[in-house]
């Protein structure tokens, strides 16, 4: 079978589900392809910062967030090794008052649920197994298999690649690295509760960092992370429960006798670690979002921040492309610059507290650097023109406009 759409998204979790809502807003036909299952959970800080929290609140599903009954976080506190301790109030600006750190089942499933409503065609259970090669050495889609074990083309005249660090489509393209990240956090966490936390709690100690992030159904993800190498050592001569109270005292002294005295609500999970990279973001008939583009270590939390903003900054340049006022790689190159001037400096700072070799005054001056950038992408999605989500922009005419979810089955396209 073969149906033909505007954009292909291959992932369907924040970046790629943001994306193709976005763009059908806008009238584009978008097919959206999940491999998981909808409302499934995933690895995730899951800690939103006020950049993300902004991007909810322009597209009209922050509200959504926070009936599902996501906890506001209204203050931040650092600790570090010689017992400083700084709490900053959050402050209202850009029409945020307070942060938000949703589960992945919850926000995904928003996400994926508004760009369903929107009009995009979302397959979950579905696995790409090839691009398909378009004229002038484009790529012009996909090919999948879906749920129920169905062969479908897809063609399309861009192909997003959203589909995380590991992406097929940037495997398939060949997009070149253009920044590889030297360091590395391996994470141990789980979800308690009866922990009561002043907001979000980050914790810099001696050669490793904890926090505390409260999120739904009154449940508190408690986090340790040090150097792969370090994680290792600790797991060979213990357990990874011993593993997790070494660094979590090592971090974070004060945070030990309230996580002992809370119950735990999941296994304890871990991530092993991964360099960040920064990936070529576009080409002829193809683009990257999210972790598949550019991903840095999760120990400044910052990665859903960072998919809801590239997302816009993509569907924006889609839409002037595939409407006919852009080029292809002036639009797709116009892109690239904003995601990684917006990006820079807070990959440069997250490399170096991903190296866990800094003291409290070097740990205090690198959370200031985090802090500052973060600062100048708020600006720049404050300058972005507003997105109600009642009504179509003209900037592509819809073909047609049925709602589909497909959870397995083969649309009709």
């Amino acid at each position: 079978m073969t149906s033909a759409y505007d954009v292909v998204v291959v992932g369907g979790r924040v970046a790629g589900a943001s994306t193709a809502l976005l763009l059908a807003r806008a009238g584009v036909h978008v097919a959206l392809l999940e491999r998981s299952r909808l409302g499934s959970d995933t690895v995730s800080t899951h800690g939103l910062m006020r950049a993300g929290v902004l991007q909810l609140s322009r597209w009209g599903l922050l509200d959504d967030v926070i009936r599902a009954g996501t906890p506001p976080v209204r203050r931040t506190v650092f600790s570090y090794a010689d017992g400083d301790r700084v709490q900053v109030s959050i402050q209202p600006k850009a029409g945020v008052d307070a942060l938000y750190a949703p589960r992945r089942n919850l926000l995904d499933r928003l996400l994926v649920e508004a760009a369903a409503d929107a009009g995009v065609d979302v397959w979950h259970g579905a696995t790409v197994s090839s691009l398909i090669d378009g004229p002038g050495r484009r790529v012009g889609g996909v090919s999948t298999r879906s749920a129920r074990g169905a062969e479908v083309t897809l063609n399309a005249t861009t192909t997003v690649g959203a589909d995380g660090i590991r992406s097929t489509v940037a495997q398939h393209v060949g997009a070149p690295v253009l920044t590889a990240g030297r360091t590395a956090s391996a994470v141990l966490y789980r979800y308690v509760h009866d922990l009561p936390a002043a907001g979000y709690e980050w914790a810099y100690g001696v050669g490793a960092a904890a926090g505390l992030i409260p999120t739904n159904d009154a449940a508190t993800c408690v986090f340790a992370a040090t150097t792969p190498a370090r994680m290792r050592r600790l797991r060979r001569s213990g357990s990874a429960e011993s593993a997790f109270s070494t660094l979590l005292a090592a971090a974070a002294p004060a945070f030990v006798d309230r996580v002992r005295a809370a119950e735990s609500a999941s296994p304890l999970r871990g991530w092993a670690g991964l360099p960040g990279h920064v990936r070529q973001a576009w080409g002829p008939g193809w683009a990257l979002v999210g972790d598949a583009g550019y991903f840095k270590d999760p120990i400044t939390a910052h990665g859903m921040t960072d998919a809801l903003r590239d997302a816009e900054l993509l569907a924006d340049q889609l839409i002037d492309v595939l409407g006919g006022r852009v080029p292809e790689a002036l639009g797709l190159a116009g892109y690239q610059q904003t995601r990684d001037r917006l990006s820079a400096h807070l990959v440069a700072a997250t490399e170096e507290v991903a190296a866990y070799d800094w003291d409290a005054h070097r740990a205090r001056a690198l959370v200031r650097r985090v802090s500052s950038a973060m600062s100048d992408e708020v600006d720049h999605l404050q300058s972005l023109p507003a997105r109600p989500a009642s009504r179509l922009s003209p900037a592509v005419v819809p073909d047609r406009t049925e709602r589909h979810r497909y959870d397995g089955a083969v649309p009709k396209g």
